[in-house]
């Protein structure tokens, strides 16, 4: 039988280049073939091109309540990033793992993988599911048609730990992610005439309103505590539009987000806006025109992709497990999107964060690991296989 050490198995799944605009099929791959050796279910799940996959495991029988070990394959991209090494490289220095993907969030998977044979070995009395996912990075999109799975299985897991990285603190609940992108049609024209619709300067009017909402947003009191920021952010990250500055614009487009805090509003940002845009926007811009050219004059914003929060459920089987396998008292909340409000909304499972490696490193040029924090997810993860041992 193979068998890795997690720092072996780390540098090996650190040698793939899975940047979330590329394949990550070597890898999957390599873990279905690693599997298979140690005799361990796969289902391998593939996008439509099956340029991509998810990959399911399970270990142990199928018939009870289990425990969910998720992880995302992709990273994102070295380009235009000054590292001082190969990224795909793994350096080990000064108590460090170098290499894209150490600390987010090959990590953690490399700690659960290097542990499959522990848990093969062993008399487990409920399943360890092994669900590892493609394009995390870029909305959270890969994940959906391995929940599709999920779904089907014939008992719901009662638990599921997804390894961002936390630093091994237990996080139970995180903002949202909406990922939007707003264009704006109007009319050309000479713009010595004052006449047509300029999107440019009506996109600046959507910002303009977005822009107030956030000064909203900062002055209401959370729902949930512990969050920096404490309010939901609204963020626009790119605009284009126009052609030359005596030309009036006829497109315009511009890409945003909002990230909201846990709540049963999640949607609000997007649906105020739509709301203006009706309200206010369009029959501004329809006025400016004439009636046969009306129907010219659009604004559409597509949702590009949607994260949900990670709502807290306190005392629930994932929290009270994982705390006590992090041997920790407290809970922790984060900013930043998972997939732990997938599976939590979706799959409907008790859902926490909790892994190996600090957030502060990841996306970073020479993106690194502590070799502690490995350590300290392989005694969790020794701590889970005696628990597994002995419940059920």
């Amino acid at each position: 039988m193979i068998e890795y050490s997690t720092n072996e198995m780390l540098s090996k799944l650190i040698s793939f280049d899975t940047t979330s605009w590329k394949s990550n099929l070597d890898l999957i791959d390599f873990v279905e073939s690693y599997l298979k050796i140690h005799h361990v279910p796969t289902q391998v799940i593939y996008n439509e091109e099956k340029s991509k996959a998810n990959i399911f495991a399970t270990i142990g029988p199928d018939d009870v309540a289990g425990i969910i070990l998720s992880g995302h394959t992709d990273v994102v991209p070295v380009t235009e990033q000054n590292w001082s090494h190969d990224p795909f490289d793994m350096k080990d220095s000064d108590g460090r793992l170098y290499g894209r993907g150490t600390s987010d969030m090959k990590g953690f998977i490399a700690c659960v993988l290097a542990a499959v044979p522990r848990f093969v070995r062993a008399d487990l009395k409920e399943p360890l599911h092994i669900a590892l996912s493609y394009d995390e990075e870029t909305g959270c999109t890969g994940v959906l048609s391995l929940m599709d799975y999920v779904s089907t299985m014939p008992v719901k897991a009662r638990a599921c730990i997804v390894g961002e990285p936390t630093s091994m603190k237990v996080v139970n609940a995180h903002k949202g992610v909406f990922h939007l992108l707003t264009r704006i049609h109007g009319i050309a024209a000479h713009s010595s005439t004052d006449q047509g619709v300029n999107t440019v300067m009506y996109a600046a009017d959507m910002i303009a309103y977005l822009n107030n909402l956030a000064q909203e947003m900062k002055e209401r009191i959370p729902l949930v505590e512990g969050f920096d920021p404490p309010y939901t952010t609204i963020h626009v990250g790119r605009i284009k539009g126009g052609a030359a500055a005596n030309v009036t614009p006829s497109y315009c487009e511009f890409e945003w987000d909002f990230r909201p805090m846990p709540g049963p509003t999640a949607d609000e940002i997007l649906t105020r806006f739509k709301s203006h845009v009706t309200d206010y926007i369009l029959p501004s811009m329809k006025e400016r025109c004439d009636k046969h050219d009306s129907d010219k004059v659009t604004v559409t914003t597509d949702i590009m992709s949607v994260v949900p929060p990670l709502l807290p459920q306190t005392g629930s089987s994932a929290e009270t497990l994982v705390m006590a396998l992090a041997n920790q008292n407290d809970v922790s909340v984060v900013s930043y999107g998972t997939e732990a409000g997938i599976f939590q909304e979706k799959g409907g499972i008790a859902t926490v964060v909790c892994g190996p490696g600090n957030i502060e490193q990841a996306h970073r040029p020479n993106e690194y690991i502590e070799k502690t924090q490995l350590e300290a997810c392989d005694e969790f993860l020794g701590r889970l296989l005696n628990v597994m041992k002995v419940s059920g």
